[in-house]
């Protein structure tokens, strides 16, 4: 789940915080997974605390995981934009949306102290290993299955897969992908987002595309 602690991450015009919203989602995505048994769920939090981007990196990586998913609601360049997105990691972003979108996110750490977790030696090794040709592959798959997925019964974004360089998705060994589950600046996609009906669809959703991602033969 993104944002959290003293970052709220973006907040709508009728008060709903990301940060809420995005741990919402997290834990019923990672309950529903949990049912599943040849998934193993670990949540970069489960409360409502501050984690620096790097922190986030880092424990992706002490987890060994298969695949990170940074679930995000944030505040869209152009307040019509509205719909379900996915990035994943480019050193040059897709679109001046993504860019922008990505220069947001990538502030998160004003709120906070750096992370204890090495971020500068992260960073290196990020950018030493940028091109690993399974991540970026696995990356590139994560994105294309959850984002055709999650069309059948959610809302998109117009050009929905997109790229940028978001500082959350630099674990140079796991495939990452941030998901904007749609955008609290846009007042249809609050309504929608701050509704703990809707809320569930789209848990449901993303984990049921989630777990259809890491069946793929790109992560076999």
């Amino acid at each position: 789940p993104g944002h959290g602690g003293n970052d709220p991450g973006a907040i709508g015009t009728r008060g709903t915080f990301e940060k809420e919203v995005t741990l919402d989602i997290a834990h019923e995505v990672a309950r529903i997974l949990a049912g599943r048994t040849n998934v193993a769920v670990k949540l970069t939090r489960r409360d409502d605390r501050f984690l620096a981007l790097d922190e986030r990196v880092a424990l992706t990586r002490e987890a060994g995981a298969d695949l990170f998913v940074s679930i995000h609601a944030a505040s869209a360049p152009s307040a019509d934009a509205r719909g379900l997105s996915a990035y994943i990691l480019s050193e040059k972003a897709s679109d001046s949306f993504a860019s922008r979108l990505a220069q947001q996110e990538n502030q998160a750490d004003r709120f906070g102290k750096p992370g204890s977790f090495g971020g500068g030696r992260i960073v290196k090794d990020i950018l030493l290993d940028l091109t690993a040709r399974h991540t970026r592959h696995a990356s590139l798959a994560a994105r294309q299955l959850l984002v055709e997925g999650a069309g059948k019964e959610l809302r998109l974004l117009e050009n929905p897969m997109r790229s940028a360089n978001f500082a959350v998705l630099k674990a140079p060994d796991v495939p990452s992908v941030l998901v904007e589950t749609g955008f609290l600046s846009n007042p249809r996609d609050e309504e929608i987002l701050r509704d703990a009906t809707a809320r569930r669809v789209v848990s449901r959703v993303l984990a049921r595309e989630i777990a259809r991602v890491i069946s793929s033969p790109a992560f076999a």
